[in-house]
């Protein structure tokens, strides 16, 4: 497969940051259109999203789109490949007791991506945590995301930003998958690391993989699964931070961070085995490529 081929066209996103806070209303909006869903939902409803979703053809065959998936995969950029792997080697090296140093108050579920972007901005990366709100539109129901951004600056004066987000593939999961489905949803990187406009690649064969899935079951596709929705997260206002509040060092281990340490100990299992079953594809020379500068980072944290 010429994977240049599926590299073609792509749109450019909005960016900007956020200008003030939403009203409170928008943060049941979710929960509403869920609420709705569930009671209400049909396949016309499901009908009607499909036919707005996306402004690609309409594809059933599960086999095409993980062609798709694996064909976005390999035309990637050198410069995302190299933050792809400085970004793996920087989570892997994270311990525990390093969650405790980013945030030493209760944890909010935010302090392995703050590990991350401290490393990350040691590494002479311009990283942060973007926080990402947006109201309710039409049937796209309101909601919040938070993921790291890394604004590559170029010697022309522009500059790019490139996404990552550690959570990925949940994005995607859907009720009663079929096995062809979850192929796919598998084969999604563990952590995206890349342009808007590859990410947009993504989103729009999920998407369709998730509807021709749930066809099969007889369900249609809810609103929180739509291009829309999906779109939201990577596109709307976002505020950019590069550190939790901290607190003096006599409280560092007061507090439990039992969820981030799950998080921290799953995504790794999850790196290793993605790593390994890369490293079986790729020739042996090219295993060592780039090692000297992740490794550097491993003991930033001992230096703060």
């Amino acid at each position: 497969m010429d994977c240049r081929v599926c590299m073609a066209g792509g749109d450019v996103w909005m960016r900007g940051q956020i200008g003030g806070a939403l009203s409170q209303e928008s943060e049941h909006d979710l929960a509403s259109m869920v609420s709705d869903f569930l009671e209400n939902g049909s396949a016309g409803a499901g009908d009607s999203w499909c036919s707005s979703d996306s402004d690609s053809a309409h594809l059933s065959d599960l086999a095409h789109l993980a062609d798709k998936i694996a064909c976005y995969k390999c035309s990637v950029a050198q410069y995302e490949n190299d933050l792809a792997s400085v970004v793996h080697s920087l989570i892997l090296s994270i311990s525990e007791n390093n969650l405790h140093l980013v945030k030493s108050g209760p944890c909010n579920a935010s302090c392995l991506k703050f590990s991350l972007v401290k490393l990350l901005r040691l590494s002479g990366y311009d990283a942060a945590v973007c926080s990402a709100r947006w109201q309710g539109s039409g049937k796209v129901p309101g909601g919040d995301h938070e993921y790291i951004d890394v604004v590559n600056h170029s010697n022309t004066g522009s500059s790019e930003r490139l996404i990552i987000d550690i959570d990925f593939r949940s994005h995607f999961e859907i009720a009663r998958a079929v096995q062809s489905y979850d192929r796919i949803l598998n084969s999604l990187p563990v952590v995206y690391v890349g342009s808007l406009t590859r990410l947009k690649q993504f989103l729009q064969v999920m998407v369709e993989a998730a509807r021709s899935s749930l066809k099969q079951n007889s369900m249609p596709l809810p609103p929180w699964r739509s291009l829309a929705y999906l779109q939201a997260k990577w596109q709307s206002p976002y505020q950019r931070q590069f550190d939790l509040d901290e607190h003096n060092a006599n409280s560092i281990f007061s507090f439990d961070h039992k969820q981030c340490s799950g998080h921290l100990k799953m995504l790794q299992s999850q790196l290793h085995s993605e790593i390994e079953a890369n490293r079986l594809l790729k020739p042996k020379s090219n295993d060592n490529i780039r090692r000297h500068k992740p490794a550097r980072s491993y003991s930033l944290f001992r230096a703060l």
